[in-house]
């Protein structure tokens, strides 16, 4: 179940703006996908598990690890249930988190914001700039390029928008910083297309990998260095690119960075952009890939995992207080 409604709703998210999909059908689908996240709000604790489990096996092959997580992936799943840290809501929120960035590493990292709405009704599309971006604060798939040069359907945008504004995340795939998230659209300068996106594995305040993604919309590869940006003999759901990627002049400083916004985790990653020797903030993120980002060789998954010094006990707490998230 949990595996048909993610596809559904990546499904939904991706193209909202085919031609031959008519607005009265992406209306019909989008209440069928609240339908199917109204039911996953009533589930208990064990009930999440068992949907999780069953997908985890398609994924991996083996249990999830509920009681002793050793894996990456596995301290993954359980924190994004079970840690109610309320930091981490703030930060999975793209808009509150720009303060929280401006207060540690300061406002010239931040992509400028050129408006925040509560409905994409609100926006005058007329006024927006020549090309810009356009995206909801509490979720992944939102994202729209805005290009007056192109004559894109408004009224598509609108309603891809709106939709994914009453979809509430902690209800798609159970990852529960994302409950209590205020939906808001927030627009963007646009920095660049198909920029290269610098990802800093963190644990406890240490950066020890800088993953790259490459080519994202076109042919997305994937490359692991470590802080001598040496390439790691592995991968993470994504083939390496094809040559080596040049390290960014600025990349001593977006480890400094990432080591001061993750001074206080056990784990998070700190994401950056680099464009016309500029960096830009890009996201804080507890739950990489979703705790479904698939190692080769399998055994890196468990060496990342090491690194990660995880309460156990965050699970057996929080279910003897509460029966249901």
């Amino acid at each position: 179940m949990l595996s048909s409604v993610k596809d559904f709703i990546r499904s939904f998210l991706e193209n909202h703006d085919v031609p031959f999909l008519t607005e009265a059908f992406l209306k019909r689908r989008n209440k069928i996908i609240l339908e199917r996240l109204k039911h996953n709000s009533t589930l208990s604790y064990d009930e999440i598990e068992k949907l999780v489990s069953e997908f985890y096996f398609k994924i991996f092959g083996r249990e999830l690890n509920w009681e002793n997580p050793q894996t990456f992936n596995e301290k993954i799943q359980v924190s994004e249930r079970y840690d109610k840290d309320p930091r981490k809501t703030l930060l999975a929120d793209k808009y509150l988190v720009r303060d929280w960035v401006k207060n540690i590493i300061g406002e010239k990292y931040l992509i400028p914001l050129l408006g925040v709405y509560d409905n994409a009704d609100e926006i005058d599309f007329e006024k927006l700039p020549d090309k810009c971006v356009l995206k909801c604060n509490h979720d992944s798939g939102s994202v729209v390029i805005w290009d007056k040069s192109k004559r894109q359907n408004i009224n598509r945008i609108k309603l891809k928008l709106n939709n994914c504004l009453k979809i509430n995340y902690a209800w798609m795939f159970f990852e529960m910083n994302y409950k209590d998230i205020q939906p808001k659209i927030i627009v963007e300068k646009f920095i660049g297309d198909n920029v290269n996106d610098y990802k800093f594995v963190c644990f406890d305040g240490v950066p020890y990998y800088c993953w790259v993604d490459v080519n994202r919309f076109i042919d997305h590869r994937r490359n692991f260095y470590n802080m001598n940006w040496e390439l790691q003999p592995f991968q993470m759901l994504y083939k390496n690119y094809e040559s080596d990627v040049k390290k960014p002049e600025a990349f001593d400083e977006m480890r400094d960075l990432a080591s001061k916004l993750s001074k206080d985790f056990r784990h998070v990653r700190a994401d950056f952009y680099y464009v016309n020797q500029k960096i830009y903030f890009g996201e804080m993120t507890f739950s990489s890939e979703g705790g479904t980002g698939v190692f080769t060789p399998d055994k890196w998954d468990y060496k990342i995992g090491e690194l990660w010094e995880f309460d156990n006990s965050l699970r057996t707490k929080e279910r003897a207080k509460n029966l249901k998230p």
